[in-house]
């Protein structure tokens, strides 16, 4: 796999990554063994990013990263997590030196390190992003050794654009895939000319963009895609990237064309995700040692031909800018 600088940290990743988000939680079911040896094969295909969140699964992927990493020995991936969501209630006052370092610790302790390689605020409250006093928070608990970084993630393109007038946020990690291009078009210039890496997640639209969903399709009660569908639980974004279902199964039919023959839709929407140069890293889910498999092919696909990125563009503008553009 291609590996690249990680922003200005003097770190480096492979181009992909993995997202643990489903073998914490909210995704259905994920046996402790599947999860486990889900990890395995994204490191064993090659991956040198993990992407993670004390939320998940109350710390459950922090702790099955822990595992796994202890278990394998070697040289040790990049290991992202997250800090913020544990609030109740979830508001910009909670953000606090003490709430972070709190987070922090915990997070520390889950994966068994005595310093963090990257935290990130958790899609907080907007003004936070805009908030000098938070990030020096973070850069006292920088100068206590431990964090290395800190980076954010974000919900739309003008907090992305907040966050990267702080000075010592080296990352942002931001929803883009085929049914989210307005990144590419607002975003992704600023984050490259600071040198800010970029965190691409949400890369297959919660499965959609894998063309195996259908009408028929449903989901365990405790996966976002079945009690997320309009915001109930965080942001609708996250779901689905916020298009209604039968709008996205529409555009995923016309998308189909788009894929070479043999290639599976998910490895190509992948691929279209890294002819994007602003794009470190993205982080797709898999809850299988199949998946993460299926996910590491698209590292060695050919590039996307600038005709299919037309095409592709065109099926946005048709099915899907309407419901997102203007509201992330």
């Amino acid at each position: 796999m291609q590996h690249v600088p990680f922003g200005r940290t003097g770190r480096t990743t492979t181009r992909l990554g993995f997202g643990a988000w489903a073998i914490g939680g909210t995704w259905g079911e994920v046996s402790l063994e599947d999860a486990r040896a889900t990890l395995h094969a994204a490191l064993d295909a090659g991956m040198t990013f993990i992407d993670t969140a004390d939320v998940y699964g109350d710390g459950r992927s922090e702790r099955i990263i822990r595992e796994v990493l202890a278990e394998r020995g070697g040289d040790r991936p990049y290991v992202a997590t997250k800090a913020g969501r544990r609030l109740t209630p979830h508001v910009a006052a909670g953000y606090t030196g003490a709430n972070l370092e709190a987070f922090i610790d915990r997070s520390l302790l889950n994966l068994g390190v005595e310093r963090l390689d990257l935290v990130q605020l958790h899609c907080p409250p907007t003004q936070v992003y805009s908030d000098p006093v938070v990030f020096a928070a973070l850069e006292a608990i920088k100068a206590k050794g431990k964090i290395a970084d800190y980076g954010v993630s974000v919900e739309t393109v003008d907090e992305a654009q907040a966050a990267i007038l702080q000075p010592g946020v080296v990352s942002v990690q931001i929803i883009y895939n085929l049914f989210r291009m307005k990144p590419a078009d607002v975003f992704f210039p600023q984050a490259k000319a600071k040198g800010v890496a970029v965190i691409a997640r949400v890369p297959l639209a919660s499965g959609l963009l894998t063309g195996k969903m259908n009408r028929d399709s449903t989901f365990a009660a405790d996966d976002h895609r079945s009690f997320n569908r309009n915001g109930e639980a965080f942001d609708k974004g996250e779901t689905f990237s916020g298009v209604p279902f039968d709008v996205a199964l529409d555009a995923v039919e016309d998308l189909r064309a788009l894929v070479p023959v043999g290639t599976a839709m998910a490895a190509f929407a992948l691929r279209w995700i890294l002819m994007e140069a602003a794009v470190t890293v993205v982080i797709p889910g898999a809850k299988s040692p199949a998946q993460a498999r299926a996910n590491a092919v698209a590292a060695d696909l050919a590039p996307v031909t600038p005709a299919v990125m037309a095409a592709a563009r065109e099926v946005y503008d048709r099915h899907i800018r309407g419901h997102v553009h203007g509201s992330w």
